[in-house]
């Protein structure tokens, strides 16, 4: 009898997590996924606070926008993929609508003119990093599989008028980014190597094209890439300070909030765009490595919810999404460690920031709602 009762403790003792695991299957989450995501978000709110000079209101303010986030998240992991498809070209539609709005009444700063405020003020070019993406998943969804030059006409005619209107405002960077986004669902089509070649011969001309339509800013941001030591108290100055910051955390770093280039104000947009340098230098390379881990897992259940999806429309969708989340992660760290020109893209889900946690997380949750429901969408 006492065998029996301690045997029934040691079987019950598990019951309330296996009821919050079913619950959280009831409510289509992705278990590893979900994990991976809070682990991420918990430690950007760790180097967040020593980023802002440790500063319990911005803390607070990251912390209900990652709350937001989430709860984005859940709601759109409800959504079957079949709902997301019927409705996918009227939300690709409410976006161009969104960014006419932004070139004629958006609000100015910083010199640009990328928010639209409705007591809410966001930026309407993040959710074109997700209509963009599933623009071109519902087009390829019944068509010829790798599409024919006819279709890839009107995929980059989907990609280019977007893209443009978020480069006048100007926000360069973004509509890099979102031009990405649409291609990787054309590679994921299967588009063929010949092809690809070709385009990227074309490519050259076209950035030739580009750069008389780069501001002038834009162009020295090039210039300082190749030579930041020539303005080293000018345009080469966050390069700089940024390389010296990472440079100094060592294998360990020197600790939290002990950041000497963070609190002595010498490392700019430290809690947004160069925040990955506040976690070089505090965490070290273990703590760089540790973050670049978490994004790969994360990547990596992306791209296995894209294997198991069960059409055309759902396995595109999930595939750019994941890609396109390692393509930000790439362009951030690369452009703090001065690799590529800086270009103002935020590491994902942990710079300081709402519009662009929001539209990730929504992102996470239709990869979610992909994978939860790909029993009952048909073959």
């Amino acid at each position: 009898m006492q065998f029996s009762e301690s045997h029934y403790l040691l079987s019950s003792k598990p019951a309330p997590l296996a009821n919050f695991s079913g619950l959280l299957r009831r409510l289509n989450v992705d278990v590893p996924l979900l994990g991976g995501l809070l682990l991420i978000c918990t430690f950007g709110l760790f180097v967040l606070y020593s980023a802002t000079g440790e500063s319990s209101r911005l803390l607070i303010n990251q912390a209900v926008r990652l709350g937001i986030a989430l709860v984005a998240m859940l709601i759109v992991a409800q959504l079957p993929p079949d709902f997301l498809r019927r409705w996918t070209p009227w939300g690709y539609l409410a976006g161009l609508l969104l960014l006419v709005l932004v070139l004629t009444k958006g609000d100015v700063g910083q010199g640009a003119r990328r928010w639209l405020d409705f007591g809410i003020r966001f930026q309407p070019s993040e959710a074109m990093k997700l209509a963009v993406p599933m623009m071109m998943a519902w087009y390829l969804h019944d068509r010829q599989i790798p599409p024919r030059i006819g279709h890839l006409a009107v995929i980059a005619g989907f990609i280019a008028i977007p893209t443009y209107m978020i480069a006048q405002q100007p926000d360069l960077g973004t509509a890099l980014l979102i031009a990405i986004s649409g291609v990787i669902v054309i590679i994921l089509a299967g588009m063929s190597f010949r092809l690809m070649l070709g385009l990227g011969v074309l490519a050259v001309p076209g950035a030739l094209v580009l750069w008389n339509f780069m501001e002038d800013y834009q162009k020295q941001r090039v210039f300082t890439l190749f030579n930041p030591d020539s303005d080293p108290l000018g345009a080469g100055y966050n390069i700089i300070q940024s390389k010296i910051a990472i440079g100094s955390g060592g294998l360990f770093g020197k600790g939290w909030t002990n950041g000497s280039q963070a609190h002595l104000e010498f490392l700019p947009e430290r809690h947004t765009d160069f925040i990955f340098a506040v976690l070089g230098e505090e965490f070290g390379l273990l703590g760089v490595l540790s973050l670049l881990a978490l994004y790969l897992f994360v990547i990596a259940r992306g791209l296995y919810i894209a294997v198991q999806a069960p059409d055309t429309y759902s396995r595109l969708l999930a595939g750019s999404i994941s890609l396109t989340f390692l393509v930000y992660v790439f362009v951030n760290t690369a452009m703090v460690t001065g690799m590529v020109p800086v270009v103002g893209i935020p590491l994902p889900l942990v710079s300081f920031g709402g519009t662009s946690m929001v539209t990730l997380m929504a992102g996470f949750g239709i990869l979610m709602s992909i994978h939860s429901h790909r029993k009952l969408l048909p073959h």
